[in-house]
């Protein structure tokens, strides 16, 4: 997937001509081999030696996630604070041990899944304690049991998305929920950071799918009761979906299940305005027909990333089943965007009955998307394959932008219906001019990557050329304008990306000072020492 030394220089070869000035030469990462790491400054106790590794390997591997701050610093060789040690522990009594020794000794902890965020989630911090351990928890990797009449199974934190999908397959059953990050990336990660995945209305979030979890704190054992439903309180899951690690590290949960879908039917829409295709948008999530595709990509997104050619926005709509054809609620879709000016000559493209399969509708790659460099015009059903290929393998050509030293950024939100055309065009206004002044030019596109009744979830992606050895600063000023916008246009600091560390500035601003002061309050009584991710969410 990732691109080859011929398909970079072509890349780089393009973006000369569309900046010119800009050399774009083709730098080579570092070696492993020709990096030295600060010697650990811990020694694991006896009895849980086998649980840690200091293996130069490990500890460079955890040392970062996958943001773009992570990835310079990565292709660099800047790794200052990586783990003092990495554990990998393979049972729940041993991560309480590690952190029974880990609170007695004075060291941080900092959970780790499949080391896919974008946010800084899963630095390593240096903070003046003994030493930091990240945990690992791809040891903790089974689907442990299957209750098939209530379409639900419990399942260790650690197991990433292929090998849960392949486990559930065989009994016809499915989680379905595909994040971007889905090949990489763990369950546990996806609770902790509340995920956003493939269904673009209804189920958008790994929330909707958790029936029960079960933590692991320094002050002992989190779990919930296994419920449908229930009004006893605040919910318990609530507090540990999204906490990013800063409470205990999730162990296992209860995961609601669906069947396989049988039934397919996508679509690509063409609208010449774009006034036209948000208005389009609106009205079908606000028929209840709640598409499983259901994105909207700008013109500029719908050229570069659709090859639908210049002048249109795309409206990618899917709709999928496993107990009914769903060629009605396409139609009624259709005639939805025709309503709005939306015009699809090539008609929608269906399947089904077929048997049960697992393919996410809109592609399960690594960590982060990317622009992609622009194609030919194509129909409105290739356009919607093209767009998918071009999702697919954003991520893996990341790496090749960061060898030209481009600034690379994607940012998510979401608004309600009556503030989106003010923070589109602030934000767009303002990342524009951020561009200009850092980096002399670039580009901003935006797509929606879910909808809901009261509003969309717009997904900016930017672009731009950068200084080799000055990215990161240039990057800083780019996504603080992008970040501010957001606020001051009334949307949130992240839809689906996660708080982490750099979304930090921003999400204090947004949170409510109460509910800051009650989350503080939750981790004095679960982690009293402060050794669990500290830096994320809230300060000590």
């Amino acid at each position: 997937m990732r691109p080859d030394e011929r398909q970079t220089e072509s890349m780089a070869a393009g973006f000369r001509a569309r900046f010119p000035g800009h050399d774009f030469a083709v730098a080579s990462p570092a070696r492993l081999e020709d990096l030295t790491l600060p010697p650990p400054r811990l020694h694991p106790p006896a009895p849980l030696a086998a649980a840690f590794s200091d293996d130069p390997y490990d500890r460079a591997g955890h040392t970062y996630g996958k943001s773009y701050r992570d990835v310079v610093r990565g292709f660099r060789g800047q790794l200052d604070h990586p783990p003092d040690l990495v554990a990998f522990p393979s049972d729940e009594s041993t991560v309480s041990a590690i952190l029974d020794w880990a609170t007695s000794a004075d060291v941080l902890v900092v959970p780790y899944g499949g080391g896919s965020s974008v946010v800084g989630g899963v630095e390593c911090p240096d903070q003046g304690h003994t030493g930091v351990v990240s945990m690992d928890l791809g040891r903790l990797n089974q689907v442990l049991e299957v209750d098939r009449t209530s379409r639900a199974a419990r399942i260790q934190a650690g197991i990433l998305g292929p090998a849960l999908e392949d486990t559930l397959r065989p009994q016809g059953l499915t989680l379905r929920h595909f994040p971007q990050s889905f090949e990489f990336s763990s369950l546990g990660g996806w609770l902790a950071t509340r995920s956003g995945g493939h269904y673009a209305t209804a189920r958008t979030h790994i929330d909707d799918f958790t029936e029960s979890i079960r933590a692991v704190t320094p002050a002992g054992i989190y779990e919930s009761r296994r419920l449908p439903g229930s009004g006893a309180g605040p919910s318990p899951d609530r507090l540990l979906l999204g906490s990013e690690g800063i409470l205990g590290v999730i162990t296992e949960a209860w995961m609601r299940l669906q069947d396989r879908p049988r039934w397919r039917a996508s679509a690509g829409v063409r609208f010449t305005r774009y006034a036209d295709a948000v208005s389009a948008t609106r009205a079908v999530v606000q028929a209840g027909l709640d598409p499983t595709n259901c994105r909207l990509l700008d013109e500029t997104e719908a050229a570069m990333s659709a090859g639908s050619g210049g002048g249109v926005s795309l409206l990618v709509l899917g709709f999928e089943s496993a107990d009914h054809p769903v060629d009605v609620p396409m139609a009624r879709a259709l005639e939805l965007c025709a309503d709005h000016g939306g015009t699809c000559p090539e008609g929608p493209r269906s399947s089904g009955p077929a048997p049960a399969d697992a393919g996410p509708g809109s592609g399960s790659p690594a960590a982060t998307s990317a622009p992609a460099v622009p194609s030919g015009p194509a129909g409105a059903a290739d356009a919607v394959g093209a767009w998918r290929n071009a999702f697919i393998r954003a991520p893996y050509g990341r790496d090749a932008l960061v060898a030209m030293s481009m600034i690379v950024e994607t940012f998510e939100t979401a608004c309600t219906w009556d503030r989106f055309e003010a923070l589109h065009a602030g934000v767009t206004e303002a990342v524009t001019r951020a561009l200009g002044q850092v980096c002399g030019d670039g580009w901003i596109t935006c797509r929606f990557t879910h909808v809901y009744p009261d509003g969309p979830a717009p997904y900016f992606s930017v672009l731009g050329p950068g200084r080799p050895g000055s990215e990161i600063t240039q990057w800083d000023e780019v996504k603080a304008a992008a970040a501010e916008a957001i606020l001051t246009h009334g949307g949130t600091i992240t839809h689906h990306h996660a708080v982490g560390r750099d979304h930090r500035p921003w999400y204090d601003r947004q949170r409510p000072e109460l509910f800051g002061r009650a989350l503080r309050a939750a981790k004095a009584g679960l982690d009293p020492a402060g050794i669990l991710n500290p830096g994320v969410l809230i300060d000590p």
